[in-house]
């Protein structure tokens, strides 16, 4: 992936993107003209969107960085340096300043 000018090549943010509300409209309207067979499975569904949209964008972070330590096998301490690394491993990217950022999340937002 190329750098755009004045922009350097590690990430020192990190955003959170969420289409949460997108995913309820849609769910809401596939409920509106569903079978009574569709149903429960929609309103399930429902229900975990809206719980999912409930979470803090911190909580959001917190998840994403247990997700990518588990993708490179890491099952340590979330607040060791090995954690940290691994990390920065999974995600090249990630400035170090970023990397500790998350870190801080996933260790207050515990599973």
């Amino acid at each position: 992936m190329a750098t755009l000018a004045g922009f350097r090549s590690k990430h020192d943010v990190v955003p959170v993107i969420r289409d949460a509300d997108m995913v309820a409209a849609a769910l809401r309207q596939a409920l509106a003209g569903a079978s009574p067979e569709e149903r429960p499975g929609l309103e399930r569904a429902a229900a975990l969107v809206e719980s999912t949209a409930a979470a803090t964008e911190s909580q959001v972070r917190a998840r994403w960085v247990r997700h990518r330590l588990a993708a490179v096998g890491f099952d340590g301490d979330v607040a060791s340096i090995a954690a940290l690394k691994a990390l920065r491993q999974a995600e090249p990217r990630l400035s170090l300043l970023a990397a500790v950022q998350l870190q801080k999340d996933a260790v207050a937002h515990p599973e």
